[in-house]
Protein backbone atom coordinates (compact mmCIF):
# COMPACT_ATOMS: atom_id res chain seq x y z
CA UNK A 1 0.00 0.00 0.00
CA UNK A 2 1.38 3.44 -1.08
CA UNK A 3 1.37 6.35 0.59
CA UNK A 4 -1.64 8.05 -0.91
CA UNK A 5 -3.42 5.25 -0.41
CA UNK A 6 -2.84 5.35 2.98
CA UNK A 7 -3.42 8.81 3.51
CA UNK A 8 -6.78 8.38 1.95
CA UNK A 9 -8.14 5.70 3.57
CA UNK A 10 -6.96 7.39 7.32
CA UNK A 11 -8.88 10.47 5.90
CA UNK A 12 -11.93 7.79 5.13
CA UNK A 13 -11.61 6.89 8.53
CA UNK A 14 -11.10 10.07 10.03
CA UNK A 15 -14.53 11.52 8.45
CA UNK A 16 -15.91 8.35 9.16
CA UNK A 17 -15.57 8.79 12.97
CA UNK A 18 -16.47 12.54 12.64
CA UNK A 19 -19.52 11.64 10.84
CA UNK A 20 -20.89 8.86 13.15
CA UNK A 21 -20.49 11.14 16.44
CA UNK A 22 -22.16 13.97 15.43
CA UNK A 23 -24.57 12.02 13.53
CA UNK A 24 -25.21 10.09 17.08
CA UNK A 25 -25.10 12.82 18.96
CA UNK A 26 -27.56 14.93 17.03
CA UNK A 27 -30.09 12.39 16.94
CA UNK A 28 -29.88 11.08 20.75
CA UNK A 29 -30.38 15.16 21.69
CA UNK A 30 -32.88 15.36 19.27
CA UNK A 31 -34.87 11.55 19.85
CA UNK A 32 -34.75 12.75 23.91
CA UNK A 33 -36.15 16.43 22.97
CA UNK A 34 -39.08 14.59 21.18
CA UNK A 35 -39.69 11.96 24.03
CA UNK A 36 -40.30 15.01 26.46
CA UNK A 37 -40.65 18.16 24.30
CA UNK A 38 -42.51 20.21 27.87
CA UNK A 39 -39.14 19.51 29.58
CA UNK A 40 -37.15 21.28 27.01
CA UNK A 41 -39.85 24.54 27.05
CA UNK A 42 -38.88 24.37 30.93
CA UNK A 43 -35.37 24.66 30.13
CA UNK A 44 -35.56 27.18 27.77
CA UNK A 45 -37.76 29.16 30.14
CA UNK A 46 -35.31 28.94 32.75
CA UNK A 47 -32.64 30.48 29.96
CA UNK A 48 -35.00 33.72 29.29
CA UNK A 49 -35.29 34.19 33.61
CA UNK A 50 -31.53 34.23 33.57
CA UNK A 51 -31.23 36.32 30.55
CA UNK A 52 -34.05 38.77 31.89
CA UNK A 53 -36.54 37.97 28.65
CA UNK A 54 -39.42 36.30 30.26
CA UNK A 55 -41.43 39.35 30.11
CA UNK A 56 -40.22 39.63 26.07
CA UNK A 57 -41.89 35.99 25.33
CA UNK A 58 -44.87 35.00 24.70
CA UNK A 59 -46.30 32.21 26.93
CA UNK A 60 -46.80 29.29 23.25
CA UNK A 61 -42.93 30.35 22.25
CA UNK A 62 -40.59 27.95 24.70
CA UNK A 63 -42.45 25.18 23.42
CA UNK A 64 -42.87 25.69 20.15
CA UNK A 65 -38.77 26.58 20.02
CA UNK A 66 -38.44 23.39 22.03
CA UNK A 67 -40.45 21.40 19.44
CA UNK A 68 -38.25 23.31 16.39
CA UNK A 69 -35.30 22.73 18.17
CA UNK A 70 -36.03 18.80 18.85
CA UNK A 71 -36.97 18.38 15.29
CA UNK A 72 -34.13 20.19 13.83
CA UNK A 73 -31.67 17.93 15.84
CA UNK A 74 -33.29 14.72 15.14
CA UNK A 75 -33.52 15.55 11.19
CA UNK A 76 -29.31 16.52 11.53
CA UNK A 77 -28.68 13.12 13.17
CA UNK A 78 -30.54 11.33 10.22
CA UNK A 79 -29.29 13.42 7.30
CA UNK A 80 -25.41 12.63 8.89
CA UNK A 81 -26.27 9.00 9.21
CA UNK A 82 -27.69 8.53 5.79
CA UNK A 83 -25.23 10.52 4.25
CA UNK A 84 -27.42 12.82 2.39
CA UNK A 85 -27.67 16.76 2.61
CA UNK A 86 -24.27 16.58 4.05
CA UNK A 87 -22.90 20.24 2.62
CA UNK A 88 -26.28 22.11 4.35
CA UNK A 89 -26.52 19.45 7.45
CA UNK A 90 -22.37 20.60 8.38
CA UNK A 91 -22.96 24.07 7.84
CA UNK A 92 -26.22 23.79 9.82
CA UNK A 93 -24.61 22.33 12.66
CA UNK A 94 -21.47 24.91 12.39
CA UNK A 95 -23.70 27.93 12.76
CA UNK A 96 -25.44 26.08 15.49
CA UNK A 97 -22.41 25.29 17.56
CA UNK A 98 -21.04 28.89 16.76
CA UNK A 99 -24.05 30.08 18.46
CA UNK A 100 -24.18 27.33 21.60
CA UNK A 101 -20.56 27.24 22.42
CA UNK A 102 -20.48 31.26 23.40
CA UNK A 103 -23.66 30.89 25.57
CA UNK A 104 -22.86 27.83 27.15
CA UNK A 105 -19.45 28.77 28.30
CA UNK A 106 -20.64 31.84 29.37
CA UNK A 107 -23.47 29.86 31.56
CA UNK A 108 -20.29 27.90 32.69
CA UNK A 109 -19.25 30.83 34.60
CA UNK A 110 -22.17 32.58 35.75
CA UNK A 111 -23.98 28.41 36.38
CA UNK A 112 -27.44 30.59 36.23
CA UNK A 113 -29.05 26.98 35.49
CA UNK A 114 -27.75 24.01 36.58
CA UNK A 115 -27.47 22.23 33.78
CA UNK A 116 -28.09 22.79 29.96
CA UNK A 117 -30.72 20.23 29.21
CA UNK A 118 -29.27 19.77 25.73
CA UNK A 119 -29.88 16.09 26.36
CA UNK A 120 -32.69 15.98 28.79
CA UNK A 121 -33.36 14.01 31.27
CA UNK A 122 -31.51 10.75 30.06
CA UNK A 123 -28.05 12.75 30.58
CA UNK A 124 -27.50 15.07 32.89
CA UNK A 125 -23.95 16.98 31.72
CA UNK A 126 -22.65 20.26 34.07
CA UNK A 127 -22.22 23.43 32.25
CA UNK A 128 -18.71 22.92 31.39
CA UNK A 129 -19.22 19.24 30.28
CA UNK A 130 -21.89 21.13 27.85
CA UNK A 131 -19.12 23.42 27.26
CA UNK A 132 -16.34 21.19 26.17
CA UNK A 133 -18.78 19.06 24.33
CA UNK A 134 -20.11 21.66 22.51
CA UNK A 135 -16.24 22.63 21.54
CA UNK A 136 -15.59 18.85 20.09
CA UNK A 137 -19.21 19.11 18.38
CA UNK A 138 -18.19 22.63 16.23
CA UNK A 139 -14.88 21.50 15.43
CA UNK A 140 -15.69 17.87 14.50
CA UNK A 141 -18.18 19.93 12.11
CA UNK A 142 -15.59 22.24 10.68
CA UNK A 143 -14.07 19.11 9.72
CA UNK A 144 -16.60 17.36 8.26
CA UNK A 145 -17.78 20.34 5.97
CA UNK A 146 -14.31 20.53 4.82
CA UNK A 147 -13.95 16.49 4.00
CA UNK A 148 -17.86 16.33 3.39
CA UNK A 149 -17.18 14.33 0.27
CA UNK A 150 -15.30 11.83 1.41
CA UNK A 151 -18.65 10.60 3.41
CA UNK A 152 -20.78 8.24 2.14
CA UNK A 153 -23.98 8.24 0.54
CA UNK A 154 -26.04 5.46 1.86
CA UNK A 155 -29.22 6.79 0.33
CA UNK A 156 -29.52 7.22 -3.57
CA UNK A 157 -30.30 10.46 -4.63
CA UNK A 158 -33.41 9.84 -5.83
CA UNK A 159 -34.10 8.45 -2.93
CA UNK A 160 -32.93 11.11 -0.55
CA UNK A 161 -36.47 13.05 -0.47
CA UNK A 162 -38.18 9.88 0.71
CA UNK A 163 -35.90 9.99 3.86
CA UNK A 164 -35.97 13.50 4.39
CA UNK A 165 -39.65 13.29 4.58
CA UNK A 166 -40.36 9.75 6.43
CA UNK A 167 -37.51 11.58 9.24
CA UNK A 168 -39.91 14.67 9.39
CA UNK A 169 -42.94 13.17 9.52
CA UNK A 170 -42.07 11.23 11.97
CA UNK A 171 -40.49 13.56 14.30
CA UNK A 172 -43.91 16.17 14.61
CA UNK A 173 -46.06 13.29 14.84
CA UNK A 174 -43.71 11.28 17.37
CA UNK A 175 -43.55 14.98 19.36
CA UNK A 176 -46.82 15.13 19.38
CA UNK A 177 -47.79 12.16 20.82
CA UNK A 178 -45.64 12.81 23.58
CA UNK A 179 -47.16 16.58 24.17
CA UNK A 180 -50.47 14.82 23.99
CA UNK A 181 -49.88 11.74 26.39
CA UNK A 182 -47.31 11.27 28.46
CA UNK A 183 -43.22 11.08 27.57
CA UNK A 184 -43.05 7.24 26.02
CA UNK A 185 -40.14 6.87 27.91
CA UNK A 186 -39.30 8.69 31.45
CA UNK A 187 -36.53 9.46 32.74
CA UNK A 188 -37.26 10.94 35.79
CA UNK A 189 -37.27 9.68 39.22
CA UNK A 190 -41.13 9.76 39.22
CA UNK A 191 -41.09 7.71 36.93
CA UNK A 192 -44.01 4.30 36.69
CA UNK A 193 -42.70 1.48 39.34
CA UNK A 194 -40.23 4.29 40.90
CA UNK A 195 -40.06 4.27 45.12
CA UNK A 196 -40.48 7.80 45.81
CA UNK A 197 -40.71 7.13 49.37
CA UNK A 198 -36.79 5.50 49.49
CA UNK A 199 -35.91 8.01 47.16
CA UNK A 200 -36.99 10.97 49.49
CA UNK A 201 -35.47 9.23 52.72
CA UNK A 202 -31.99 8.81 50.68
CA UNK A 203 -31.93 12.40 49.14
CA UNK A 204 -32.52 13.43 52.71
CA UNK A 205 -30.00 11.37 54.54
CA UNK A 206 -27.31 11.52 51.40
CA UNK A 207 -24.92 14.63 51.71
CA UNK A 208 -21.96 13.71 50.57
CA UNK A 209 -18.50 12.76 51.48
CA UNK A 210 -16.20 15.36 52.96
CA UNK A 211 -13.20 15.78 54.21
CA UNK A 212 -12.30 18.21 57.67
CA UNK A 213 -9.10 19.16 58.45
CA UNK A 214 -7.33 21.22 61.21
CA UNK A 215 -4.72 24.25 60.25
CA UNK A 216 -2.46 24.42 63.40
CA UNK A 217 1.09 26.52 64.03
CA UNK A 218 4.01 25.94 65.67
CA UNK A 219 7.28 28.05 65.36
CA UNK A 220 5.69 30.40 62.54
CA UNK A 221 5.09 27.33 60.62
CA UNK A 222 1.41 26.19 59.41
CA UNK A 223 0.54 23.14 58.79
CA UNK A 224 -2.82 20.74 57.98
CA UNK A 225 -3.88 17.68 60.24
CA UNK A 226 -6.79 15.30 59.81
CA UNK A 227 -8.88 14.10 62.74
CA UNK A 228 -7.19 11.64 63.39
CA UNK A 229 -3.58 13.21 63.20
CA UNK A 230 -4.72 15.50 65.55
CA UNK A 231 -1.27 17.04 66.99
CA UNK A 232 -0.06 17.85 70.70
CA UNK A 233 -0.91 20.86 72.47
CA UNK A 234 2.05 22.46 71.43
CA UNK A 235 0.62 23.19 68.35
CA UNK A 236 -1.91 26.34 68.13
CA UNK A 237 -5.14 25.72 66.45
CA UNK A 238 -5.55 28.80 63.54
CA UNK A 239 -8.43 27.38 61.28
CA UNK A 240 -10.64 24.55 59.77
CA UNK A 241 -10.95 23.25 56.41
CA UNK A 242 -13.95 21.25 54.88
CA UNK A 243 -13.54 19.72 51.34
CA UNK A 244 -16.23 17.47 49.65
CA UNK A 245 -14.03 14.42 48.65
CA UNK A 246 -17.41 12.54 46.43
CA UNK A 247 -20.22 15.19 45.12
CA UNK A 248 -23.77 14.49 46.71
CA UNK A 249 -25.62 12.32 44.93
CA UNK A 250 -29.00 12.87 44.77
CA UNK A 251 -32.16 11.56 42.67
CA UNK A 252 -34.22 14.84 42.75
CA UNK A 253 -36.89 13.49 44.85
CA UNK A 254 -35.78 15.00 48.16
CA UNK A 255 -36.77 18.49 46.65
CA UNK A 256 -40.21 17.48 47.59
CA UNK A 257 -41.65 19.28 50.07
CA UNK A 258 -45.69 18.93 50.17
CA UNK A 259 -47.67 21.56 53.12
CA UNK A 260 -51.36 21.98 53.72
CA UNK A 261 -52.25 25.01 52.65
CA UNK A 262 -54.74 25.25 55.77
CA UNK A 263 -52.33 24.09 58.51
CA UNK A 264 -48.92 24.98 56.48
CA UNK A 265 -47.96 21.56 58.32
CA UNK A 266 -45.76 19.69 55.99
CA UNK A 267 -47.19 16.58 55.33
CA UNK A 268 -44.63 14.80 52.51
CA UNK A 269 -43.68 12.00 54.91
CA UNK A 270 -47.22 11.36 55.61
CA UNK A 271 -48.26 11.21 51.77
CA UNK A 272 -45.37 9.00 51.37
CA UNK A 273 -45.46 6.59 53.88
CA UNK A 274 -49.39 6.19 53.88
CA UNK A 275 -50.38 2.17 53.45
CA UNK A 276 -53.23 3.27 51.56
CA UNK A 277 -53.86 4.07 47.84
CA UNK A 278 -53.83 7.85 47.08
CA UNK A 279 -54.56 9.95 44.10
CA UNK A 280 -52.20 12.79 43.60
CA UNK A 281 -53.91 15.44 41.42
CA UNK A 282 -50.73 17.83 40.14
CA UNK A 283 -51.49 20.72 38.89
CA UNK A 284 -48.26 23.70 39.06
CA UNK A 285 -50.29 26.36 38.00
CA UNK A 286 -54.05 26.29 38.94
CA UNK A 287 -54.75 29.13 37.19
CA UNK A 288 -53.52 27.78 33.57
CA UNK A 289 -54.99 24.27 34.42
CA UNK A 290 -57.79 22.69 31.70
CA UNK A 291 -60.94 23.19 33.56
CA UNK A 292 -62.53 20.67 30.89
CA UNK A 293 -61.79 17.72 33.06
CA UNK A 294 -63.58 18.94 36.17
CA UNK A 295 -66.30 16.06 35.78
CA UNK A 296 -63.88 13.51 35.53
CA UNK A 297 -61.68 14.89 38.47
CA UNK A 298 -64.80 15.24 40.79
CA UNK A 299 -66.06 11.66 40.04
CA UNK A 300 -62.73 10.11 40.85
CA UNK A 301 -62.59 11.91 44.09
CA UNK A 302 -66.14 11.00 45.03
CA UNK A 303 -64.84 7.09 44.12
CA UNK A 304 -61.91 8.06 46.83
CA UNK A 305 -64.31 9.20 49.27
CA UNK A 306 -66.26 5.68 49.12
CA UNK A 307 -63.35 3.33 48.88
CA UNK A 308 -61.05 5.12 51.32
CA UNK A 309 -58.67 5.78 48.61
CA UNK A 310 -56.75 9.14 49.83
CA UNK A 311 -57.02 12.49 47.22
CA UNK A 312 -54.98 15.30 47.29
CA UNK A 313 -54.59 18.57 45.15
CA UNK A 314 -51.11 19.74 44.69
CA UNK A 315 -50.42 23.21 43.09
CA UNK A 316 -47.91 26.05 43.51
CA UNK A 317 -50.78 28.36 43.42
CA UNK A 318 -51.95 31.19 45.85
CA UNK A 319 -54.89 31.49 47.81
CA UNK A 320 -57.14 32.80 45.35
CA UNK A 321 -56.30 30.64 42.42
CA UNK A 322 -57.50 28.06 44.54
CA UNK A 323 -60.37 29.79 45.87
CA UNK A 324 -61.36 30.36 41.94
CA UNK A 325 -60.42 26.80 40.96
CA UNK A 326 -62.75 25.19 43.92
CA UNK A 327 -65.32 27.77 42.93
CA UNK A 328 -65.23 26.91 39.60
CA UNK A 329 -65.25 23.22 39.84
CA UNK A 330 -67.04 22.25 42.90
CA UNK A 331 -63.67 20.68 44.06
CA UNK A 332 -64.19 19.43 47.98
CA UNK A 333 -60.56 17.43 48.10
CA UNK A 334 -57.69 18.92 50.46
CA UNK A 335 -54.97 21.52 48.66
CA UNK A 336 -51.58 21.41 49.60
CA UNK A 337 -48.72 23.51 48.59
CA UNK A 338 -45.23 22.37 46.23
CA UNK A 339 -42.68 23.59 44.58
CA UNK A 340 -43.67 24.51 40.66
CA UNK A 341 -40.33 22.92 39.50
CA UNK A 342 -40.88 19.74 41.42
CA UNK A 343 -44.49 19.52 40.43
CA UNK A 344 -43.62 19.86 36.56
CA UNK A 345 -41.21 17.24 37.16
CA UNK A 346 -43.22 15.07 38.95
CA UNK A 347 -45.77 15.11 35.53
CA UNK A 348 -45.54 16.38 31.90
CA UNK A 349 -49.39 17.82 32.21
CA UNK A 350 -51.34 20.24 34.17
CA UNK A 351 -53.16 19.42 35.56
CA UNK A 352 -52.39 15.13 36.04
CA UNK A 353 -52.80 12.52 37.91
CA UNK A 354 -50.30 10.04 40.02
CA UNK A 355 -51.48 6.88 41.41
CA UNK A 356 -49.20 6.47 44.66
CA UNK A 357 -49.12 3.25 46.70
CA UNK A 358 -47.03 3.06 49.81
CA UNK A 359 -44.49 5.50 48.44
CA UNK A 360 -44.05 3.80 44.87
CA UNK A 361 -46.02 5.24 41.63
CA UNK A 362 -48.29 2.84 40.13
CA UNK A 363 -49.60 5.09 37.75
CA UNK A 364 -49.51 8.63 36.09
CA UNK A 365 -51.67 10.21 33.75
CA UNK A 366 -52.19 13.04 31.59
CA UNK A 367 -55.62 15.54 31.74
CA UNK A 368 -56.21 14.40 28.16
CA UNK A 369 -56.09 10.71 29.21
CA UNK A 370 -57.98 10.58 32.89
CA UNK A 371 -59.03 7.17 34.05
CA UNK A 372 -62.56 6.55 35.20
CA UNK A 373 -63.72 4.80 38.28
CA UNK A 374 -63.58 1.56 37.43
CA UNK A 375 -59.58 2.23 35.48
CA UNK A 376 -58.49 3.01 39.03
CA UNK A 377 -60.58 0.03 40.51
CA UNK A 378 -59.03 -2.57 38.36
CA UNK A 379 -55.23 -1.54 39.61
CA UNK A 380 -56.28 -1.22 43.36
CA UNK A 381 -58.29 -4.44 43.20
Amino acid sequence: MNKTTLKHNLALLAIGVVRLVLALTYLFSGAVKLIDPRGTQYKIEDYAAAFGLTSLMPEWLPLVLACVLAIVEFLMGVYLLFGIRRRLTLSTSICFMLVMTPLTFWLAINNPVSDCGCFGDALVLSNWQTFWKNVVLLVFSIIGLRYYKLMPHFVGKSYEWIVALSAFVFAVLFASYNLWRLPIIDFRPYHVGADIRQAWYDDQQNFGEFQTTFIMEKDGVQKEFALEDYPDSTWTFIDTKTIQLEPTKRSGVGDLLIQDTKTGEDITEQILCDHAWTLLLIAPYLEKADDGVMGELLALYDFCEETGCRFYCLTSSGEEAIANWTEMTGAEYPFCHADAVVLKTMIRSNPGLMLLHDGKVMGKWPSTDLPTPTDILIIIS
